[in-house]
């Protein structure tokens, strides 16, 4: 895809992959280049006032839908690899909006983000700060991360728990590499060189001796979750690969997803999903809504349970403990 088409006419909506959460972000972020053409990149967070969800005005959507001028974003690179269209963006420390200083990872033609990494902070102000408040509730063993990306959950885990081991797996090497370079992977594995390693291979083969505590399940291809994610077959081999006690959390995306063929749908796609876990995990699955506004949600899930809400609360760092009490049983 030539450069030109990029940045007059596509519209990128990333919204599955970072929702951002706190009531202080704007609902709207929009890259201006052209205005009969700008490329948008929609956030619809949740605004968190005692764990209820409060909508905002019209006079603040309308304030935050200014969005950030195109002289605040750079290309770094874009490619395509045998499994993607790869971009990575950076948003300049000058621009008002909370991805400022921020570097971000966009795949597929849509442009959908699948990480987003920070100079000097771990905490992302989207998903992956949810997907970090897996590993207290883990029995002791290594953590899967089925759907690397450039790592932006695990930087953000093995930061926040230093006893934590991941394994990522990532199907495209040129994520990995690019994640490296750009988006800081390089330094998180030279810092955690015990603690942290990269397969490049399918996720769903993945395996270690004795099981996982934990699986983070992030797999998405051409903008949907994979196939295989609505196959019950595929979660009876996910869970067992866990070890006793050991539970999954997985973005399972929503109305926001924004696939490369246009006959497919996000929400029906999330909720074939969810039946095909709750199948394998029947009574013991849960939804966490990212999105306020019904038509443009997303979700992530967790299957296994839940396990005391205030022992995890309190186990939690403070700005991630709101989430505890944002869980709803499924179905």
């Amino acid at each position: 895809m030539a450069a030109q088409n990029f940045k007059s006419s596509i519209q990128i909506q990333p919204s599955f992959h970072c929702h951002l959460l706190p009531s202080s972000l704007p609902t709207i972020f929009k890259i201006r280049h052209k205005p009969q053409n700008p490329i948008s990149l929609k956030f619809h967070p949740i605004q968190a006032s005692n764990h209820k969800y409060i909508t905002p005005t019209k006079q603040q959507q309308q304030e935050q839908d200014d969005g950030i001028p195109m002289e605040h974003i750079k290309t770094l690179v874009k490619f395509k690899s045998r499994h993607n269209y790869i971009r990575v963006l950076e948003v300049s420390r000058r621009a008002d909006h909370p991805l400022a200083g921020s570097r971000l990872l966009l795949l597929d033609a849509p442009g959908n983000i699948h990480s987003i990494s920070f100079l000097f902070k771990s905490i992302t102000n989207a998903y992956y700060d949810v997907l970090a408040t897996l590993p207290p509730i883990l029995p002791p063993g290594p953590l899967g991360i089925l759907g690397f990306g450039a790592g932006s959950a695990a930087k953000l885990i093995l930061e926040l728990y230093p006893q934590g081991v991941i394994h990522g797996y990532e199907l495209d090497p040129s994520v990995i590499s690019v994640g490296r370079e750009y988006l800081g992977l390089s330094k998180v594995e030279k810092q955690y060189p015990d603690r942290l390693f990269i397969y490049i291979s399918n996720a769903l083969n993945a395996s270690v001796k004795d099981g996982y505590s934990g699986l983070i399940v992030d797999l998405f291809s051409k903008g949907c979750l994979i196939p295989e994610l609505q196959n019950p077959q595929t979660w009876e081999k996910l869970k067992g690969k866990l070890k006793k006690g050991g539970k999954i959390m997985v973005n399972v995306g929503g109305r926001c997803v924004e696939p490369e063929d246009s006959r497919k749908d996000g929400k029906v796609i999330m909720e074939e999903t969810l039946m095909a876990m709750n199948k394998v995990f029947e009574g013991e699955v849960f939804v966490l809504n990212l999105g306020n506004r019904k038509q443009e949600d997303s979700s992530v899930a967790i299957v296994g349970g839940l396990p005391d809400l205030e022992k995890w609360r309190i186990s939690l760092p403070k700005p991630l403990r709101f989430y505890v009490d944002m869980w709803n049983k499924y179905g």
